[in-house]
């Protein structure tokens, strides 16, 4: 049986299948319509996405986009591990601008949940870490959005030694307080 638990964060799961193993291994189902359905989980995922990342120490996020193609996502990692970051970004909510992190490992096979209406971004704890997310709605560049990872408002605690490796594009990302009503 899949493992459901609540972040601290209204609405972001913690996610972890039961593997049912042997000398041959083990097996894991990692989606279930009728376990998430059971949790407040109704998604219809339209696409499936893998990334890797070389080195340890790569920050990807915060990101988001929002309506009409906002999208929930259903992280996973496939190989090594990543620290996983949610931030409310839904005008309104009593939670706006507060984050809940989760560590993901391929060994242990945890995923969160990162439902529409948050931005989201992790690190990477290893070298050669591939993820793989499922999302619930299309990838709409018009509606995309991000959030400075080190936005001071914000303070995440990302578990870094160092300067993190960054795209061009995250290293102008603004803060929250910057975007405005006009972004959400």
């Amino acid at each position: 049986m899949t493992a459901i638990t609540p972040l601290a964060l209204p609405d972001v799961l913690l996610i972890t299948p039961k593997r049912h193993g042997d000398a041959r291994g083990w097996f894991a189902e990692t989606w279930s319509r009728k376990a998430m359905s059971a949790a407040g989980v109704e998604a219809d995922f339209v696409q499936d996405n893998q990334a890797f990342n070389a080195r340890k120490g790569t920050l990807r996020g915060l990101h988001f986009q929002t309506a009409p193609h906002a999208q929930g996502k259903l992280v996973r990692v496939l190989k090594g591990a990543i620290f996983d970051v949610a931030v409310d970004v839904r005008p309104g909510s009593p939670t706006f601008g507060q984050w809940v992190g989760a560590t993901l490992t391929a060994e242990a096979g945890e995923q969160i949940w990162v439902p529409r209406g948050f931005a989201h971004g992790y690190c990477t704890l290893t070298d050669g870490v591939e993820l793989f997310y499922k999302v619930d709605g299309p990838y709409a560049p018009d509606c995309e959005g991000g959030i400075a990872w080190n936005d001071p408002d914000l303070a995440i605690d990302w578990p870094l030694d160092g300067e993190p490796v960054l795209s061009d594009k995250d290293q102008k990302l603004p803060r929250l307080k910057d975007l405005g009503a006009a972004a959400f």
